[in-house]
């Protein structure tokens, strides 16, 4: 892609979020949505691949539906209310349907199933986009509308977000919708425990990213895509095997990785609002997402590919790619649970 187009794109992927930060009007929120979706559609389909493509048109289909329901329901609110303002939402009605378009945007169950079909078409670079920048907007809304809707509604979404997203990554075999179905199983934590603690929202929201950049930082510098090639990967760079170990499993919240502090905080909130039920629904979710972080390990350090002349190869072949990214985001997804005491001052 030309340096001159990829800056716009970028650029304008960097507008449509701010301007949904910045917004408390919701025909500028709806701008901002939308310049994002449509500026991300051009890096999702540069590889001209058909399965890029369709990925592309899944996408769009899907971004144009839960815009489009945010911008009737804002309508309808601005028919009832008199104004576009965020924090004047009068219509129940139509603050359930912007909530379920949301959640539609960011991929929370049950309007989750795009999500691994459109992340498995695309390249590693652009799905990590898709599953940390372009949640921030939709996310940053769901936080402004948490108050207005029915607390019913957003616990539902989040336990049914950890089951999909723990119970759909099992079978997989494909990376990208492993990665996929964390990403629901994520934004389930975040939506759950939004209505009583939102800073433990941005913090889950924050070592997410930083986990799932690395998670994906390493698969693009081996190369890898499926679970039999993590075989592999050994014979590049041992060390590389066992940092993306300890960050799956940092994923997958074991203590005493970083990705065990915002499941613990969050269990605790959850434990201290009375709801010990639920609080132990999503302990018992949190187990399924550990076995496949724990089928992706077994798959790197405890096996071999039974190709033996094509796994010992590549030692033979240098990473010329650059590491730094990867080498900062694993640091942070593995080593941040003994600041976890500063965290919560600064939250609070």
């Amino acid at each position: 892609m030309n340096p001159y187009v990829l800056m716009v794109l970028l650029s304008s992927l960097g507008l449509g979020t701010t301007l949904t930060f910045a917004s408390s009007h919701w025909l500028l929120a709806w701008m901002g949505l939308e310049i994002n979706t449509l500026a991300i559609v051009p890096l999702m389909a540069q590889h001209h691949h058909p399965r890029a493509v369709e990925a592309t048109t899944k996408y769009f289909l899907i971004q144009a539906t839960a815009a489009a329901m945010i911008l009737f329901a804002g309508t309808t609110n601005a028919w009832i209310s008199g104004e576009w303002d965020m924090s004047n939402m009068s219509s129940p009605i139509a603050a359930t349907m912007i909530m379920i378009a949301l959640a539609l945007k960011i991929g929370l169950a049950p309007m989750h199933f795009w999500m691994p079909e459109v992340l498995q078409g695309l390249d590693l670079m652009t799905g990590l986009i898709l599953s940390t920048w372009q949640k921030l907007a939709p996310l940053a809304l769901v936080i402004q509308m948490a108050q207005a809707v029915d607390p019913l509604l957003l616990t539902t979404l989040g336990l049914m977000s950890t089951l999909a997203g723990g119970w759909g990554g099992l079978n997989q075999t494909q990376l990208r919708k492993v990665l996929a179905y964390s990403s629901i199983a994520h934004m389930g934590w975040m939506i759950i425990v939004l209505q009583y603690a939102p800073p433990l929202t941005l913090l889950a929201l924050g070592t997410y990213i930083f986990m799932t950049s690395a998670a994906f930082f390493t698969l693009k510098l081996a190369s890898t895509t499926k679970i039999s090639t993590l075989t592999m990967v050994w014979t590049n760079s041992p060390a590389l095997v066992a940092t993306t170990a300890l960050v799956l499993l940092s994923l997958g919240g074991l203590p005493p990785l970083t990705g065990f502090m915002p499941k613990w905080l969050i269990l605790q909130e959850m434990a201290k609002q009375g709801l010990p039920i639920t609080a132990t629904i999503m302990a018992l979710a949190a187990l399924l997402s550990l076995y496949f972080y724990l089928r992706l390990c077994y798959a790197m350090t405890l096996t071999i590919s039974p190709n033996t002349t094509n796994s010992f190869t590549p030692w033979r072949t240098q990473l010329t790619q650059s590491s730094m990214p990867l080498a900062l985001s694993t640091t942070i997804a593995l080593g941040l649970l003994p600041v976890t005491p500063a965290i919560l001052m600064l939250a609070t």
